[in-house]
Parts: structure tokens; C-alpha cells; sequence
């Protein structure tokens, strides 16, 4: 059985999938203004793209008053490198820099790591992570394609053995049979593994990997609130009036 995890009252792993509404604002104000837009949707957590940030060398201070906007949502902290689909290119090194930065600051209750940027110093960030209380989910993004179903789970068992508290794995789908390899990787790893996993197949192909993940074994799926942080996001509303309509948890 997979187990669960608890963040400011929201219980990931329980029912149906947790949504979460990412932020990408660029300045503090649209920053601030998109999280009071985001908080009257409804969200049940939310992500903060720092890569949309304008200011790398704000970071700190944006992200202090994020928290205090909204005190007692979980917040989850995401730099997501150029070569991973974000806005800005990061080295290893810097990337390694802001990882323990974010993780000792103190405001955010989960973090994202980039399984092939951290590479071998990935165990070293997620137990420090864990030293001080955050939740880790690590994370592997392709927009291209949809590597096999073999892959995929490989690449979920490896996170999890590398100390993630969720495996995050985002693919680009160029059939519907890669749609399928996609749930069947998830599947497999809830059923083998029992661990907790976000998974995703992107665009317009893939919609279905992120309402049924209930069903498949996906905690968490990503709504849009002003603007989408990848493709194939449901407006945050529209996405929890599909969840509940196919929850089978509270029937």
C-alpha cells in the first residue's frame, strides 16, 4: 500500500488527486497578485515556478513573502532548469547552491529536484531536505517523447531509492500508446513499489493521465490558474469539477 504524507492539512496520497496550482509570476506584485488569484480557486497546494522570477538574486525575499500570503497553504518550491522545460538555464553547481538554500530557508514545505541535474549529489539534498522538514519530490521531465514503459518505472524506482518523498515524471506522448506505457509505469509503481508518484503525460494527448490518477496511482495533478505552467494544464476549476465527478473514494 502506498503510504501517505501530510502537509499543513492536506493529505497527499488519500482519495483523490491533490491539485496544485503553480505561480509564475514574474515580479513580487504579479507574483502576490497570481497566489490571491490562485487561493480563491481553491487549490489545495501550490507551486512556485522561481525560474519565472525575473530577479534570481530575490529569490529569498519573494519567497518569505509568499509564505506570508498564504500562511497555511503548502508551498512548493520549483526551479525548473532550461534544460528540463523551464525559463532559465542553471549549471549544476548554482542549481546545487539554490537547492540547499531553498530547502534550509524555512518557508516551503516541499521542494522540487531534478533527478538528472542533481545526479550524484541528489541523496545529499533530499536528506537535508528531510533534516529540516521538507518533503522532497524529485522530479524528470521530457518533452520530446514518451521513453518506454521499462524506462519509466526504472526511473520512479531509482527516485524513490534515492530518497524522494514523491517521484515526479512528466513525458511527452506521440500516441496513444505511449498514454498507456505512461498509467502502466504508475500503475506498476504503486502496485511494486508503494511509493507516491506525480505522473503526467503532457498536451492536449495526454489530458487523461491527469484526471485519472486516483485510478492509476498519480497524488498530485497540476491546474492552470492565470496561465499554465505546461502543456495540456486544466484551468484549476474545471479540473477539480472532473476529479470529484470521477472520484470513486467518496462513493
Amino acid at each position: 500500500m502506498c503510504r501517505k504524507i501530510s502537509v499543513r492539512g492536506v493529505t497527499i496520497g488519500e482519495g483523490r488527486p491533490k491539485i496544485c496550482i503553480p505561480l509564475a509570476g514574474r515580479s513580487l506584485e504579479e507574483l502576490l497578485r497570481q497566489a490571491a488569484a490562485a487561493q480563491a480557486l481553491g487549490g489545495d497546494l501550490y507551486e512556485w515556478r522561481m525560474d519565472c522570477f525575473d530577479s534570481l538574486t530575490e529569490l529569498s525575499a519573494a519567497g518569505r513573502a509568499l509564505r506570508a500570503a498564504l500562511p497555511d497553504a503548502p508551498l512548493l518550491f520549483t526551479f525548473r532548469t532550461a534544460a528540463e522545460g523551464g525559463q532559465k538555464p542553471l549549471g549544476q553547481a548554482d542549481y546545487l547552491a539554490l537547492c540547499r538554500e531553498t530547502a534550509e530557508a524555512g518557508y516551503c514545505d516541499l521542494i522540487d529536484l531534478e533527478l538528472f541535474t542533481l545526479g550524484e549529489m541528489l541523496p545529499e539534498i533530499t536528506a537535508l531536505a528531510g533534516a529540516k522538514g521538507v518533503f522532497t519530490i524529485v522530479s524528470s521531465h521530457d518533452f520530446e517523447k514518451t521513453p518506454p514503459e521499462a524506462e519509466m518505472f526504472s526511473r520512479l524506482q531509482r527516485m524513490q531509492a534515492q530518497g524522494a518523498d514523491i517521484a515526479k515524471l512528466a513525458v511527452m506522448p506521440q500516441s496513444p500508446e505511449d498514454v498507456l506505457a505512461l498509467l502502466a509505469a504508475t500503475l506498476r509503481a504503486k502496485r511494486d513499489l508503494g511509493c507516491l508518484a506525480i505522473t503526467m503525460a503532457m498536451g492536449a494527448m495526454g489530458v487523461v493521465s491527469r484526471i485519472s490518477g486516483e485510478l492509476f496511482g498519480s497524488v498530485v495533478t497540476f491546474g492552470a490558474g492565470e496561465q499554465s505552467s505546461a502543456p495540456g494544464q486544466l484551468p484549476a476549476g474545471q479540473l477539480r469539477e472532473i476529479l470529484e465527478a470521477l472520484s470513486y473514494s467518496s462513493q
